[in-house]
Order: C-alpha cells, then sequence, then structure tokens
C-alpha cells in the first residue's frame, strides 16, 4: 500500500476501535471521561475567548464616540502651527469630510470649595461632528458656546468628584498658569489665568482616563487661558467619509505632513489599551489550556488500556505485512479521534451558549453600575479555529506516549506500558 492508502486504512481502524465494544468496560468509561474532558475544556475556551472579544467590542465602541477617524499630533512637542500649505491639502483631501481643532493643557478646576486637576480639551465647534460625542451624554448637552456664555462639558467622574450638576447656576473656574510670567511671590494669583464657563453637560465613556480626568471648553476659550495663537493647535482630528479606504488616507496624509508627525486611526489611539486586553486575552488562553492538557491525560490512560486489549490485533496485523509506522499510526488516529470527538462536541455546545447569551442575556453581570446588564459575547471563527488546532495538537501530544511503546523487539507490551 501506498502512503494515501496506509492512512485511509489506519483511520478506518481506529474508527473501528472508537466506536466498536471493548472487552473490558474500563476503556469505554475512559474513552468517554476522555472526550468528555476534552469538551469541557473547549467549551470553556470558546466560551472565555468569546466573553475577551465582547468586552473589547463594548470598549473600542465607546472610546469610538470620543476618538476620531483620525488624529494628527507632532512626534515630538506639545502644539504646532496648523495654518501651513501642508494642511490645507490635509484640508482639501477628497476622503477628509470634516476636521476639528484641540488644545490639549492641563488645568486646575475649581468649583464650590473643590478642587482638582483636570485635562483641558478646547475643541471647535466641528467637534460633534467627528466624533459620536452627543451618543455619550449622560445629561445636559454638548454645547461650548450658547453665543451669550462660555459652556463647558465635564466627565461624569469629574462630576462626580466636585459636585458638578448641570442643572446649578454657579459656573466653574479654571486655573491656569501662564506661559510667559514668572511666579509672583507676593501676588501668586497674578500668575494664574482664570475662565469661569457654565455647565452645560456630563458625558460618560465608562473609561477613568476620560470619565475622571476630561472637560471640553471652546477652543477659543482654552487659546485665551493658556496663550495659544489662533494658529496654534496640539491635535488635529479628521472625519473622514463612510466607504473610503481609511489606510490609504491615512498614508496619504502621512506623507503630506512628513516625520515629523503621526497620523493615529481608533486603534492606534488607544493601542496601549488594545495590546493590555489582547495580553490578558493571551494569558487566560494559556492558563486554560494547561487546564486542557491535564484533561488530555485520560487519552493516555485509555490509550494504553486499548493498546494492551490489541495485543493480538497488533501481532496479527504484522503478520500479514503491517510495519510499526502503520501500526502506531492506527492508535494515533485513535487519539486524535478521541480529541476530534470532544473538540466537535465541545464547540457545538460552545456555539449554543453564546447565541443564547447573545440573545438573551443569561449569565448577568450582577451589578447596576455597568453599561451593560449581561456579559457581552461576540464568537469569532477565528477562535473557534484555535481552540480547535490547540485540542488537536494536545491529542497529538498525549497520544505519543503510549503509541511509542508499540515495538516488536519485547514480547509483551504490557511490560512496557504497565
Amino acid at each position: 500500500m501506498n502512503n494515501s492508502q496506509n492512512h485511509k486504512f489506519a483511520l478506518w481502524i481506529a474508527k473501528r476501535y472508537l466506536f466498536s465494544k471493548k472487552s473490558h468496560n474500563a476503556i469505554n468509561i475512559i474513552s468517554a471521561i476522555s472526550a468528555m474532558g476534552v469538551c469541557i475544556g473547549t467549551v470553556a475556551l470558546i466560551c472565555v475567548l468569546s466573553v475577551f472579544n465582547g468586552f473589547e467590542g463594548l470598549i473600542q465602541g465607546m472610546f469610538s464616540a470620543f476618538d476620531p477617524d483620525l488624529k494628527i499630533s507632532l512626534v515630538e512637542g506639545k502644539t504646532f502651527n496648523v495654518r501651513t500649505p501642508e494642511f490645507e491639502k490635509v484640508k482639501q483631501h477628497n476622503s477628509v469630510i470634516n476636521l476639528a481643532e484641540e488644545i490639549a493643557e492641563t488645568a486646575l478646576l475649581r468649583f464650590g470649595d473643590r478642587q482638582m486637576p483636570v485635562k483641558v480639551l478646547g475643541v471647535s465647534d466641528e467637534f460633534h461632528k467627528v466624533t459620536d460625542i452627543d451618543s455619550i451624554m449622560y445629561d445636559g448637552v454638548f454645547e461650548l458656546n450658547d453665543g451669550a456664555f462660555e459652556r463647558a462639558v465635564v466627565g461624569i467622574g469629574v462630576a462626580s468628584k466636585l459636585g458638578i450638576n448641570v442643572h446649578l447656576i454657579d459656573p466653574l473656574t479654571i486655573y491656569a498658569p501662564k506661559r510667559t510670567k514668572k511666579i509672583n511671590i507676593v501676588r501668586p494669583e497674578s500668575s494664574f489665568n482664570s475662565e469661569s464657563p457654565f455647565t452645560s453637560g456630563v458625558f460618560v465613556v465608562n473609561q477613568p482616563e476620560y470619565d475622571d480626568q476630561n472637560i471640553l471648553i471652546s477652543i477659543d476659550l482654552a487659546r485665551k487661558l493658556f496663550e495659544y495663537d489662533e494658529n496654534t493647535v496640539s491635535n488635529l482630528q479628521l472625519k473622514i467619509a463612510p466607504g473610503s479606504n481609511l489606510k490609504k488616507v491615512k498614508n496619504d496624509i502621512q506623507k503630506l505632513l512628513g516625520a515629523d508627525f503621526k497620523v493615529l486611526n481608533k486603534y492606534e489611539q488607544q493601542e496601549d489599551f488594545f495590546n493590555i486586553t489582547k495580553i490578558e486575552k493571551w494569558i487566560t488562553y494559556l492558563i486554560l489550556c494547561f487546564i486542557l492538557l491535564i484533561a488530555t491525560f485520560n487519552i493516555i490512560g485509555s490509550l494504553s488500556m486499548l493498546i494492551l486489549e490489541k495485543e493480538e490485533d497488533i501481532e496479527i496485523l504484522r503478520s500479514l505485512g503491517a510495519d510499526e509506522k502503520l501500526i502506531k499510526r492506527i492508535f494515533l488516529f485513535e487519539g486524535w479521534l478521541i480529541s476530534a470527538l470532544g473538540a466537535v462536541i465541545g464547540i457545538v455546545i460552545g456555539i449554543i451558549i453564546i447565541l443564547i447569551q447573545q440573545h438573551f442575556g443569561i449569565l448577568k453581570l450582577g451589578g447596576d453600575n455597568y453599561v451593560v446588564d449581561a456579559y457581552p459575547v461576540v464568537l469569532k471563527f477565528s477562535d473557534i479555529l484555535i481552540s480547535f488546532a490547540t485540542v488537536l495538537a494536545m491529542g497529538f501530544l498525549a497520544s505519543l506516549y503510549p503509541v511509542k511503546y508499540i515495538s516488536p523487539n519485547n514480547v509483551s507490551m504490557s511490560n512496557r506500558l504497565l
């Protein structure tokens, strides 16, 4: 027989051994336990990876409401001149449908007798067109200037710490050190600029780095507060036309601006966070793999007992001309089939559990302070493939140990396995 025929013959024998009744019921029981252990491990892999996907998608959606499609900033330095020929070309790019200028600085925010350091984001009127800030407004409206008064929109964490309420008529007070003067020891208050906008709204992203630190004001007020001219910005935020090739647009703009600037998409703007999430996901995957590896140890016991039971069959195969490679392949396939059976059943059960969770939200988070009531889950085909490949690899490794002791050189196989 050629190699292909050997494979088919070995697989056929392995399937017969898998589903045939054994002379010792213990072998059937251990094989069933092996498949069940692999099944449970596969279900756990599918479900846990899907939960991580769900949380990643949920948080990415919340970040997306605050982050623009593309963000331009300096590689080194804080601010740059936006009134240059290069930026005029950026504004005229066919795929750029809107843009917003931003000044980002740190200041002291005071309300009543409470105060705290905050990150002040001075943004132009187009900010709500470039982002989805309106969708994350917790209270009030997104309004930075009503024509008569300057307004501010604060994160929910800032509002909570300072007792800010959009229904109160008291203004906020923002203090920033003057950039062009030294501190006056006699009159230290003269070394600071201050502005007093009224609160128009409170936003919630459900991420501390946004909710607990950020306050939005108009860019004109920010320039006045931090003593910047009308040409200076910290970042330039771009809205890209739907259907555009974002990667191509990003590369086009990067070529226009050169190496002194960085152009970041939504993912890159939160790259550190998503990298941490991925590390957590794969650490959990490795822990589950270790548990799954322990579950596959039952395959060693199952195969060992099967090999002992089939000693006569092995001798018959040898007398018919089967070589050791073919005989070992039969029992290697047997271990693989046990793993594959458990994996397939586990994948089916895992998919059913995920679909039930997606539609009915059976498993709740158990708190009132979450964005969603139930665990978010997202099933990815790549996770199914990874889980299936992992189980097969572990099944192969577990099968190698008993199979390697099949040898014609020793009188009894039981002496080698036991």
